[in-house]
């Protein structure tokens, strides 16, 4: 049920609640909020952009009234939002929320901005031995020059300097674009910069949601994804991107679940292929998400399929909101 040890941290203390996509961090967070003098800040690189709702599992408006989330909503889909102004957003909005007597939750699924926050932007991910594998399996199936164009997709930037014969070098900015969901070019752009450039002073409690049963969890990826197809995902990319002349190139459309979508509207793909295209990228999302987690130090685990989850954590949070 919980694993992992309370942290013993003078106050003002940031919150952190973490878990693969598909966890029931949202309903988690509402818990907590009914409970404790607390605010929410999503931590969500898709959840920013405007009109982005069914694909990014966004709340509702009836939600968001009842448990208002910071940074929601925040950039147009043709609009940038790095790593770096998501840190000095949010180390604003902590700020603000311990001036109010608050407690800021954190809550959301893009682990880099997570560790942007504990660590700083300098510190590329480190090499990860699953990932790596299974990129040198695809080049061995596809070949490296569908890795390559693979680059230019994610991140033109890097494949424009980045030889499509260097095998190494694609095979890395692969992997920590699959690790991060950033593009190399950001990340090593940041990677430049001082150590301390968005790193938070105060003391963090880490706790994620977690399932050790991963055929539970593949089945609710796939039961969510099935669910947004029929909300009218398909409607709302054609809505948010019919006046756009190059639409897959931009950020937000790189989004799990939208590029398989717009791959369906520019008939790359059938929609039997997009739809089973957008469930295994999720899936693989959840893998990378509890890979980074397992690396994580200090960090509370709580089991979802455990029916005393919640109760355990909020006897958790007990303890440091006393």
């Amino acid at each position: 049920m919980i694993s992992g040890s309370c942290v013993d941290a003078d106050l003002p203390v940031v919150i952190f609640l973490m878990g693969a996509t598909a966890s029931g961090k949202t309903d988690t967070a509402a818990r907590i909020f009914d409970r404790f003098k607390c605010e929410l800040i999503s931590v969500d690189a898709a959840q920013v952009y405007r009109g982005m709702n069914i694909g990014t599992a966004k709340p509702d408006k009836d939600f968001l009234d009842a448990y208002p989330h910071h940074l929601i909503d925040v950039r147009n889909i043709d609009e940038r939002y790095s790593a770096a102004e998501f840190c000095k957003d949010a180390g604003v909005l902590i700020n603000d929320i311990h001036q109010r007597g608050n407690t800021p939750i954190l809550v959301g699924g893009t682990m880099f901005y997570f560790s942007a926050l504990e660590n700083g932007l300098s510190n590329l991910p480190s090499a990860d031995s699953d990932t790596r594998i299974l990129i040198e399996n695809e080049i061995r199936e596809k070949g490296l020059s569908a890795l390559h164009q693979q680059l230019a997709t994610i991140d033109p930037a890097s494949a424009r300097r980045i030889s499509p014969s260097d095998s190494q070098r694609i095979q890395r900015a692969i992997e920590l674009y699959r690790l991060t969901n950033v593009p190399p070019s950001e990340l090593t752009t940041h990677s430049k910069r001082s150590a301390h450039l968005g790193r938070l002073e105060n003391p963090i409690v880490k706790m994620t949601l977690f399932t050790a049963d991963r055929k539970f969890l593949h089945r609710k990826i796939e039961q969510r994804y099935l669910h947004m197809l029929e909300q009218g995902l398909i409607d709302e990319v054609k809505a948010l991107t019919h006046d756009l002349e190059d639409p897959a190139s931009l950020t937000a459309m790189r989004t799990v679940g939208y590029r398989q979508v717009l791959d369906y509207l520019f008939d790359k793909v059938s929609h039997q292929e997009m739809v089973d295209n957008g469930i295994v990228a999720t899936r693989q999302l959840a893998k990378r998400q509890l890979t980074w987690l397992r690396n994580q130090s200090n960090l509370v685990w709580f089991d979802i399929c455990h029916p005393k989850t919640v109760d355990a954590m909020m006897v958790y949070l007990d303890r440091i909101f006393e």
